[in-house]
């Protein structure tokens, strides 16, 4: 089971920020290799979806991105991950759907722009997601050029 909060930059405790760049690098520089600037000045303008197991350990993350921060005309989800610890008992699941369902309700029945590493591009179409383009290397990693959803009515 896992207990979700959202909030934003500003309200998050040093603890809280702490283990989400803790996890952030875990994955996305230690394990997938990829030596990136994480603090990309985003941050800061998002809302941070939090998903802790029930001893307080966060296992899945990500941060909403309000229209036109990541992408003109759209909201966006980023930074999508999950700890090695919560994967295959669908914590990335119920993670995308409270990540869509919170950008609604944050943001209001916007589309939602999403840049997706292309071996999890069958993942992110079981939410609506579809690719827009070719793919591409970002930070040596293939993605799919900006996946986005048609409609969102069908997931509320």
């Amino acid at each position: 089971m896992l207990n979700f909060s959202c909030l934003p930059f500003h309200q998050l405790t040093a603890y809280e920020l702490y283990d989400i760049m803790a996890l952030r690098q875990e994955v996305f520089i230690v394990e997938q290799n990829c030596p990136y600037l994480d603090a990309d000045g985003k941050d800061p303008h998002c809302w941070h979806l939090m998903g802790r197991n029930p001893t307080g350990r966060l296992l899945c993350y990500t941060r909403l991105l309000p229209e036109g921060l990541a992408y003109e005309g759209f909201v966006s989800i980023g930074r999508v991950v999950s700890s090695p610890l919560a994967r295959g008992a669908g914590a990335g699941k119920l993670l995308m759907q409270r990540s869509i369902n919170m950008c609604i309700h944050l943001f209001g029945n916007q589309p939602i722009k999403i840049g997706a590493q292309s071996y999890l591009l069958k993942f992110y179409e079981g939410f609506g997601f579809a690719s827009t383009g070719e793919e591409y290397l970002e930070d040596g990693i293939p993605h799919k050029n900006d996946p986005y959803p048609g409609s969102f009515r069908q997931l509320r």
